[in-house]
């Protein structure tokens, strides 16, 4: 079966660039971004910053790259990063804070990924305890990838920023989805933005770009964030091809995100999942043979993530139209009958 063919609702990371977004990239302006050179490459990250309320942004190669170096910046080695125990920054970037940067990382049990700020500012250790791993940064993540794409409340996240800055505590936002928070909240980007000092934000999920991400801040600590970036590796040349996708997605892929938002919904109606507990792009489905559902819709062209052995996860994305989603919804609700 080949890739034209298949439905595949895995991730919105799966997503292959449009022709139009193939046509900037070749025609990209570039230099060596190395020697702070590659015109696209500043574009996109004066842009981003700007977008997000931040002096300046710096391009990565990851959502990854950006959420560790970021909260680098905001936590030395040997203090802690307090964030809730399904945060994408623990559970899927390898221990990097550890490894890398000599970070300690502690986790709070929350409702489903729903940032409650109070119980994460109980949790909070002061510096100047010896006796006590300081609490350096708060790492929140919006939209909440493991919560199925829950979009956290803006009065939480208010609440923990105005708490922050008369605690000397940091708040990192792992941004990865965050265009989908902005799109089904109704929220300014800047103002999700202006609640972090460090905010990793990817173009390569919902905004259907191929790679990479910006991390923004203040000027000062980008600075920092770009010898990091360097020393992990991260140094690009003519990186401007991958800029130039990211400038064409804010353009023509940011608007229609509503319509992925549409298409969850259609999902979840037909296979009987409350449409009010799928908030972005993603649809959960719990207490289901997973492997065997996944297995099943695999053999008909249709691809979902298996993320339990009972729980099966649907992405929405640009790559599946209408007539995707309605040919998924047959399959998946067919093989749940069954």
């Amino acid at each position: 079966m080949t890739h034209a063919s298949l439905v595949d609702l895995r991730s919105d990371t799966v997503t292959r660039p449009t022709e139009a977004m193939r046509r900037v990239m070749a025609d990209a302006e570039v230099g060596d971004d190395v020697y702070r050179e590659d015109p696209s490459i500043t574009a996109l990250e004066e842009r981003v910053a700007a977008m997000f309320g931040h002096e300046a942004g710096l391009f990565v190669p990851s959502g990854t790259m950006g959420n560790q170096i970021g909260m680098r910046l905001v936590c030395e080695p040997g203090q802690e990063i307090l964030c809730d125990a399904d945060a994408h920054v623990v559970t899927y970037e390898m221990g990097a804070a550890a490894a890398i940067f000599g970070i300690s990382t502690r986790t709070v049990v929350s409702a489903g990924g729903r940032l409650d700020a109070q119980q994460l500012i109980d949790q909070v250790r002061p510096k100047g305890d010896w006796h006590l791993t300081a609490t350096a940064a708060i790492a929140v993540e919006n939209s909440h990838n493991r919560g199925g794409g829950l979009v956290q409340p803006l009065g939480e996240l208010r609440r923990l920023w105005n708490w922050s800055r008369g605690a000397h505590v940091a708040v990192h936002l792992d941004g990865a989805r965050i265009w989908n928070a902005a799109a089904a909240s109704g929220t300014d980007l800047a103002t999700y933005g202006r609640l972090a000092d460090t905010a990793s934000v990817c173009l390569s999920k919902g905004l259907g770009a191929p790679v990479g991400s910006v991390l923004v801040a203040s000027a000062e600590r980008i600075a920092t964030a770009r010898l990091w970036r360097k020393r992990l590796g991260g140094g690009m040349r003519q990186a401007g091809v991958l800029a130039a996708a990211g400038l064409h997605a804010l353009d023509s892929h940011l608007p229609r995100l509503a319509e992925d938002h549409e298409h969850a919904q259609l999902l979840a109606k037909r296979l009987g999942v409350d449409p009010a507990s799928v908030e972005t792009n993603m649809v959960v489905l719990d207490d289901v043979p997973a492997a065997m559902v996944a297995e099943g819709a695999r053999a008909r062209g249709v691809l979902v993530g298996q993320v339990g052995p009972r729980r099966l996860r649907l992405v929405t994305h640009l790559d599946v139209d209408r007539a995707g989603i309605d040919r998924a919804a047959d399959v998946l609700a067919e093989l749940l009958d069954h």
